[in-house]
C-alpha cells in the first residue's frame, strides 16, 4: 500500500512538472517546480485525508469525512494563484498561470485519490487548452501593447493615433506629458494597445520611426 501511495505522489509530481513546463518555457512567473509542488502537495494532502485517520475509523471514533481536505485545497490553492496575477502598467498578467495552477492542483488531487487516468486525461487537456487553442485562435485573441515614444512635433501625437486606430487596435490607457527645453517643447507619450496580430508590432515600429523628430523609446 506505501508503494502505491508513493507511486501516486510522483505521478502527480511529473504531471504538474510536465504543466510547469509549459509556463517555464514562456517565461511565467510560476514554473515547473511550483506546478511540481502544488500537485505533488495537493496529492500528499489527498492520501493523507484518506489514508491518514484510519486508525481513528477503526476505533470506533467519529466518522471522518475526507473531501473536507480536498475542498481546503481548493480554497488555498486561491492564495498561490493570486500571488501570480500581476496588475502592472495597466495591463493584468499571470491569470492563465493561475488558472493552470488551480487546474494543476485538482490533478494532484485526482491521482492522489486513485483516479489516474482521469490525472492523466486532465493534464494533456490543460496543455491543450493552454498551447493548442493558442494556435487555433492566434488570429481571434488580442495581445497586450506597450508603447512609448517622445517628439518635439505635436503633429506626430496625431499620426501616431491615426495609425493606431486605422489598424483597429482598441486604446487601453493613454497619457501624455509635456516639457519645456528653451523654444521647444517635448511631448512624451505611454499608450497601451491590444493588437491583433504579432506583425502589427513590427508595422507598428516602422511606421513611428519613419516620422521626423520623434525617439521611440520602448515598444513591447
Amino acid at each position: 500500500m506505501e508503494w502505491e501511495l508513493i507511486g501516486r505522489l510522483l505521478l502527480a509530481g511529473v504531471l504538474g512538472a510536465v504543466i510547469g513546463l509549459d509556463r517555464e518555457y514562456r517565461a511565467k512567473e510560476a514554473g515547473f517546480r511550483t506546478h511540481f509542488l502544488v500537485s505533488l502537495g495537493s496529492a500528499l494532502f489527498m492520501v493523507v485525508s484518506q489514508y491518514g485517520f484510519q486508525d481513528f475509523q477503526l476505533e470506533g471514533g467519529t466518522p471522518i469525512d475526507p473531501s473536507r481536505v480536498a475542498a481546503q485545497i481548493v480554497s488555498g490553492i486561491g492564495f498561490l494563484g493570486a500571488g501570480t496575477i500581476i496588475f502592472q502598467k495597466q495591463l493584468i498578467r499571470g491569470l492563465t498561470t493561475a488558472a493552470g495552477m488551480w487546474a494543476t492542483a485538482g490533478i494532484g488531487m485526482a491521482i492522489g485519490g486513485g483516479m489516474y487516468w482521469i490525472g492523466v486525461a486532465a493534464t494533456a487537456l490543460t496543455l491543450a487548452g493552454m498551447e493548442l487553442l493558442t494556435v487555433l485562435f492566434k488570429d481571434v485573441a488580442l495581445h497586450n501593447m506597450s508603447l512609448t515614444f517622445s517628439t518635439t512635433d505635436r503633429q506626430n501625437l496625431a499620426r501616431v493615433m491615426d495609425e493606431v486606430c486605422k489598424k483597429k487596435c482598441p486604446i487601453i490607457s493613454y497619457s501624455t506629458q509635456e516639457e519645456q527645453h528653451g523654444e521647444l517643447t517635448l511631448y512624451k507619450v505611454s499608450m497601451f494597445i491590444k493588437i491583433h496580430h504579432h506583425r502589427d508590432v513590427q508595422a507598428l515600429f516602422t511606421f513611428i520611426q519613419s516620422l521626423p523628430q520623434i525617439t521611440l523609446t520602448s515598444i513591447e
